[in-house]
Parts: C-alpha cells; structure tokens; sequence
C-alpha cells in the first residue's frame, strides 16, 4: 500500500480518425494517476509508456525517493494503444495500418482536459518510445518540460533496420494473414523476435561482462534468452507487437517535414538522456538534436546496460544518475 493517492480508470475516445487513414474503432485509454492534481493543475507530469509497457512496468520511476515524487506531482500514465490495456490491433477490427504519435498526443490531450480539464503539463518523461512521444509532446504548446529517456525526435534510419528485421520475422509466420493480423499467436517466430530484441536492447559490452549472469541471476545464456526474451514475449499479443513497432517505425516530429524547423519551433526545456551504449537510439541523434533546441541538456548516461540504462530499476549506478538529472530538471 502507498502513502499516495492511485486513481485510474478507462477513457472512452469513441471512434478515433488517425492522421495517416483509418479509424481506431470504440478507442479507449486504460490510465493510472498517482499523487493529487493541485487547484491551479500546473503539477501535471504525463508520463507514456514505452514499447510493451504498460503502467505497472513504469511505477518503479515513482516515489518520494525515486525520479517521479508523488508528493509533488500529479502523474498520469496514459496506456500505449496496442499495450494490452488500451485499445489496440490484436482486439479491435479494421485497426489502422498506422498509428503515429501524433495521433497518441491527440488522444492523450483529450484524457487530461476532459477528465480534469488540464491544459498545461508541467513536465512530459519518457523513456524509448514513451521519450519520442515526450518529444512530440513538446512541440505542442503547454508543455514546460520535456525529458526524453533514450528516445529521439525522429526514428533514425539504422533504428529502422533494427525494426525492420523484428516486423519481417512476425510476417514470416505461418499464422501472419497479411498487415500484422495472425490467426494464432506464432511462438517459433515471437521466439526468434525475443532473440533479436536481446541483441539489441542491451549492448556487446554488457554480454562482455557477463552482467545477464551477475547481475540478472541467469544461470547460463540460454536461460536468460527464454526467461527475459522468449517466456516475456509469450505473453504479448503478435498483432499488437507489430502495430506498435509500426507506431515506432514512423516516429517523426515534423512528419516527414523540415527536422530543423520543427525542432527549432520548440519551446519547452528539453532534457536529452541517451544512454552511451544505446544500439538504436544514438547520442549522436540527440546530439545533433541539441544542435537546433532553444532550451536544451545533453546529459548521456555512461553506462554499458545498452538500452536498458534508460529504465534502470535494477541498476543503482544508472537509477542514481537518472535520478539526479531528472529531479534538477523539474525543479528549474
């Protein structure tokens, strides 16, 4: 039991029209608050999920002592379409081919005003795809702060190999029916997704120090590729796997716009956390990001946990620096 106010409950969105064709039939938005919306609701932190998250994965970043104070903040969690909870393409008929995150900011908007009339966030925090929606919330007016966690203002081309090769080995399934439908779930090929997923999330000098031994307790390689890769997998839903690697595939602040522009055109504080052994989001990216932000931080994480180092529940070194970074961004 916390010391803190939890509330949630399901916003209904009605048929939802996105921007690239297509309409989310009954859309809904499974969401989680913690801590109390002050009078005046300018405490507002929004915080989206990342890929296959949902809100649970993403409350160790809450607490008096962790990255998110519930005493302070007022945080809300807004379900990922196609997570599970909130509407998505394994549960809804005729889902779109493609729904961006704009399309996620939209309906995200909707939630905080018609549930509690909030028109100005404090803060957006997110890490990996929660982080490019944190970006995209950024070019929105409102928004004070945005703190993206190995995330990016659009998805570079090497990281759209890296989801190329998880979307072929879904489509390669027997049971695939064509536009990431599958008439049964495909284990050998979500089995095969977990295994290039492990390649990726966490980097060559990670498996060099042997830490899915040391610090993750595995017994041997092949253990940790069922028991963190394989068996997590198998609880996931293939269609909403794809649609959401889709979401990730067409990330883009200025939707195909001038990149520079857009982000020139933003004016909240931005804090840039990249991790330096990140394999798809680069401090590369960020840093030529940086390059053309008004109010910007570039403050990598030094870390060999790869991706991971952007959710660092089990990592002290990481937690501490995530910690100190992101609590010094809100209180400026």
């Amino acid at each position: 039991m916390t010391a803190w106010p939890i509330t949630e409950g399901v916003f209904e969105l009605g048929d939802l029209p996105v921007a690239r064709g297509g309409t989310i039939a009954g859309a809904r938005i499974v969401w989680r608050a913690h801590g109390t919306l002050s009078p005046a609701r300018d405490n507002v932190v929004l915080y989206p999920c990342s890929y296959g998250a949902q809100h649970q994965d993403l409350e160790w970043a809450i607490g008096p002592e962790s990255l998110l104070d519930p005493g302070r903040w007022f945080i809300v969690i807004p379900n990922m379409f196609s997570n599970g909870l909130s509407s998505g393409a394994a549960d809804t008929a005729d889902y779109p081919a493609v729904v961006t995150y704009h399309d996620l900011v939209a309906a995200q908007a909707r939630l905080l005003r018609e549930v509690w009339g909030i028109e100005r966030l404090a803060a957006v925090y997110g890490f990996s795809m929660g982080g490019q929606q944190a970006y995209h919330w950024a070019t929105r007016p409102g928004v004070e702060r945005a703190i993206v966690v190995c995330g990016s203002a659009r998805t570079s081309v090497h990281n759209r190999v890296f989801l190329s090769s998880l979307l072929r080995t879904l489509e390669a399934a027997p049971e695939h029916l064509g536009q990431g439908r599958f008439s049964a779930e495909p284990r050998p090929n979500l089995k095969a997704f977990g295994h290039i997923y492990a390649a990726w999330a966490l980097s060559q000098d990670f498996y060099r120090a042997g830490l899915h031994l040391t610090a993750l307790g595995a017994p041997d390689l092949e253990t940790f590729l069922r028991t963190d890769w394989e068996e997590r997998n198998y609880q996931r839903r293939a269609a909403n796997l794809y649609a959401q690697l889709k979401t990730w595939e067409a990330g883009d602040i200025a939707a195909g716009g001038d990149l520079a522009a857009a982000l020139r055109a933003i004016e909240a504080r931005v804090l840039l956390l990249p991790s330096t052994t990140d394999l798809y989001f680069r401090v590369a990216d960020n840093e030529a990001e940086a390059e053309h932000l008004r109010h910007a931080r570039l403050a990598p994480i030094q870390s060999i946990w790869g991706h991971r180092a952007g959710a660092p529940s089990v990592i002290p070194e990481d937690f501490a620096f995530l910690r100190g970074e992101v609590r010094a961004w809100l209180d400026r």
